[in-house]
């Protein structure tokens, strides 16, 4: 039996024990090795029957895996598989990438442009227009609003490849409020904090040497349930090569189940563990010594800094043992220079991110990962040219003015601070007027949905464009229904990795419905907006065959093999031993102290500060991904939905008992602010979370009723994630500080119709 409060032992034997991510069962399990084989061997039995197929890679996770789409003698998407040559995942697509075809053939999709009808309230309340009429009317709109208030006044989200056709067609305009709730609710603390540490990001897929390691460290990240495809199978190999895993998580994940070490902490306490783990490397002298004296600075003020915060003065805020942070510290130490503290992605927790990802950045520094086999590799990106345009005019106002110089150190805009800027203030001098928002369902995605909805009431125009009915469409002005990946060209992906790579997305079938891609809507409105010297192309399929003769390819050439891969041509994998090396930071030095962090007046070393505790008979919320599903886009996936089509809610057995809950019994939820869930969740009573928190999956509990499988279906996370914790580094929203409790009933008020 699995107790929270035992720091529980766990060893893999095997690869045949561990997750697999390459196709599924009629019941929806992660099937293994055995039949991975057998359906690498269908492939190529299938490619041998000379199907048609066409290259494509994958929009339902930001993983963008390459593949080839299979079609039907009538021209139908028969399925999806992986592209072998493709380094992102060696040819095995994941649940949700062979589930892609879902997207595709769901009827509940929007099927033609839709002008509102009635006010701004979340209603799907619109008429059917014409691509003309309603993009005269976008176009129209932007215009009085660039007269009024200046083209900067606008702005667009963005989740997905339009972003860069519809940021080209906002930049022409005049503005660069551009932003990807990616950063600011997800994985921008850690990009500043290994900026400030290295001197260079992380972007995506993170250069974590998985493969090679002898030690992986995961902190509150989820692999093998949140589907990062090519790390997870990169985790397989190493757990076939002997490689440890120490997972750090107040519920018994998956990969815990996989690691040798589970450390089952209190929530809201990783600062004081990271603390203590780089006092045990210094004090025992477990560091890389060489490398440290060679690439690091100010390592003496670190030793110092962590003199007093020993495994004895974490045991007392995290619940982990003494000895425990000693022998998982020395299993790191024994493991590198090839030991990985993985930065994890979705990082917006408590608030003090950024400061939490600094220490994470040091671990990793102190123990030499960086630059090493086995740690951190350094990555390479292939330099596609841009097809040519005219130069953008300069914005005459950013989103930053509206935050009175704060976020410095941020360098992307955030889709929070956006948000911020729409609601009149007098600190402004215009608020953000119109948004075009794609691909990125905000009334889910943005933390404090009655600060999302204020915004929205404040705009004169809201442009959705999407391939569903989501939240957000019912509080447009126009909504552009967009196809699916699987109908239209779309940029060429370029890897950031060990070995450069590009893959090429084709139509696998004609766009079904009214539905137009991305780069076609944007050039239109540039049309009609006289900025079609920004998009100086007839056919989209001219701009990538441009592009790709630029790098020595063709668009013929890309149609057959779908991926291409690159020779590097920035030096090696790995620092060589001793190599001068200078760094991108204000030292040139690995910044053990941080002369950037401290430039700006914050704490140039982490520290930990105790974070708000659950009132009595509440818990704390916390919540992640399922191998089927990526964020709430998925929810209503019919290849998908058959293998999960509602969340449920994870509790402890001295909780469940407390309150009189049984496995299956719905509850209603309701957090700190007396905000209640909108619709019931069942109660999950594990061993496998601790009694101070609840767990549930994300992305469930949508309220639209267009969405027909979706509608209703367990709770959602973010209609209770309604006190944001802000970084006051970089701005991003940490959205772990809320506590929920149970409610076995709504008032009739409450009841949503």
């Amino acid at each position: 039996m699995l107790l929270y409060q035992k720091n529980t032992i766990v060893m893999v034997q095997n690869r045949r024990d561990f997750i697999k991510i390459s196709s599924l069962s009629a019941a929806g399990v992660i099937l293994g090795a055995p039949y991975l084989r057998s359906a690498v061997s269908a492939i190529g039995k299938q490619e041998a029957l000379n199907l048609q197929r066409t290259p494509t890679y994958c929009e339902i996770c930001f993983w963008k895996c390459a593949g080839w789409v299979y079609k039907n003698d009538d021209g139908s998407i028969k399925k999806i598989v992986g592209n072998a040559d493709d380094s992102n995942c060696n040819g095995r697509l994941c649940p949700r990438g062979t589930g892609g075809v879902g997207m595709y053939y769901d009827e509940d999709r929007l099927k033609t442009p839709l002008i509102r009808v009635t006010g701004k309230n979340g209603e799907q309340t619109f008429r059917e227009a014409s691509w003309d009429e309603a993009l005269d009317l976008v176009a129209q709109k932007m215009q009085q609003i660039k007269e009024k208030h200046g083209a900067e006044c606008t702005a667009l989200f963005t989740h997905g490849s339009g972003g860069h056709y519809l940021g080209n067609l906002l930049k022409a305009f005049g503005s660069g409020n551009i932003a990807a709730p990616s950063y600011a609710q997800c994985r921008g603390p850690r990009e500043v904090a290994f900026v400030a540490t290295f001197g260079a990001g992380l972007d995506s897929p993170e250069p974590t040497d998985i493969r090679d390691t002898r030690c992986l460290v995961l902190i509150g990240s989820h692999l093998g349930e949140n589907m990062h495809n090519g790390q997870v199978q990169e985790m397989s190999d190493a757990i076939d090569k002997g490689a440890s895993i120490i997972t750090v998580d107040p519920r018994f994940s998956t990969v815990a189940a996989k690691s040798k070490f589970w450390l089952p902490i209190k929530p809201a306490t990783d600062n004081a563990l990271l603390l203590a783990w780089i006092h045990e490397i210094i004090y025992n002298e477990w560091y890389d010594q060489k490398y440290v004296e060679k690439y690091t600075y100010g390592f003496d003020q670190l030793k110092e800094h962590v003199r007093n915060f020993t495994p004895e003065w974490a045991f007392g805020i995290t619940t982990i043992r003494p000895e425990i942070i000693t022998e998982t510290a020395r299993e790191m130490a024994n493991a590198a220079p090839s030991v990985i503290i993985h930065p994890g992605r979705h990082v917006t927790w408590y608030g003090d991110d950024t400061q939490r990802l600094r220490a994470v950045a040091i671990l990793n520094a102190l123990l030499g990962s960086w630059g090493r086999r086995g740690g951190f590799y350094q990555p390479e990106k292939l330099s596609v040219p841009e097809h040519p345009m005219p130069s953008f005019p300069k914005p005459a106002r950013t989103w930053r003015d509206a935050m009175n110089g704060k976020y410095a150190l941020a360098d992307l805009a955030l889709a929070s601070g956006v948000c911020d800027a729409t609601i009149p203030s007098p600190n402004l001098d215009c608020s953000i007027k119109g948004w075009i928002v794609n691909g990125t369902n905000l009334i889910m995605t943005l933390p404090d949905q009655k600060k999302t909805i204020e915004a929205i009431q404040n705009l004169e125009l809201l442009v959705v464009i999407d391939t569903m009915p989501m939240e957000i469409t019912g509080y447009a002005d126009v909504v552009l229904p967009e196809c699916t990946y699987l109908e239209r060209w779309d940029d060429l992906r370029v890897v950031h990795g060990r070995e450069p790579n590009i893959a090429l997305r084709m139509p696998a079938a004609e766009p079904k419905y009214n539905t137009k891609p991305a780069y076609w809507i944007a050039k239109e409105l540039a049309r009609k907006m006289g900025l079609g010297a920004y998009f100086d192309w007839e056919n989209f399929e001219d701009v990538l065959d441009w592009q790709l003769k630029q790098i020595g390819s063709s668009l013929e050439e890309m149609k057959r093999i779908g991926v291409k891969n690159f020779p590097r041509e920035s030096g090696p994998l790995y620092f060589a031993e001793g190599e001068d090396i200078e760094f991108d930071t204000n030292t040139g030095k690995i910044e053990l102290y941080s002369t950037a962090f401290e430039a700006e007046g914050f704490d140039p070393m982490p520290g930990y500060t105790p974070h708000e505790e659950p009132p009595a008979g509440y818990y704390r919320l916390n919540y992640g991904r399922a191998p089927m599903h990526t964020f709430s886009r998925t929810s209503n996936n019919p290849n998908l939905t058959d293998l999960m089509d509602h969340n449920v809610l994870w509790v402890n057995p001295k909780v469940a008992k407390e309150w009189g809950l049984s496995n299956g019994q719905p509850v209603y939820l309701e957090n700190q602010d007396g905000v209640v869930s909108d619709f019931p969740i069942k109660v999950r009573v594990t061993e496998r979370i601790r009694f101070d928190s609840v767990y549930m999956v994300h992305g469930f509990g949508h309220a639209d009723k267009k969405l027909s499988r979706a509608y209703g279906k367990g709770a959602s996370d973010s209609q209770l994630i309604t006190k944001v914790l802000t970084d006051p580094i970089m701005g991003g929203t940490g959205m772990r500080g809320n506590f929920v409790t149970f409610r076995f009933e709504k008032k009739e008020s409450e009841v949503k119709s």
